[in-house]
């Protein structure tokens, strides 16, 4: 998630670290944590870049690009 992030030309100026908060064998889940260092509040800055579904599609697109 690191690697990602701090690659992603819309968000690794702002991505400070990845930890993973709770794993899974039985499930193969992953619960992480990411934190951003964002800018004094810009108008629709929150709203779009920081949306959980625009973070979320970040690491989705590097997945894709990777198959």
């Amino acid at each position: 998630l690191t690697e990602v992030y701090s690659s992603s030309p819309a968000l690794g100026r702002y991505f400070r670290s990845a930890q993973v908060i709770s794993f899974s064998n039985e499930s193969s889940s992953v619960i992480y944590q990411l934190v951003f260092s964002v800018p004094p509040s810009t108008e629709g800055f929150m709203e779009n870049t920081m949306n959980p579904n625009f973070i979320r599609n970040i690491l989705r697109q590097n997945i894709y690009d990777e198959d």
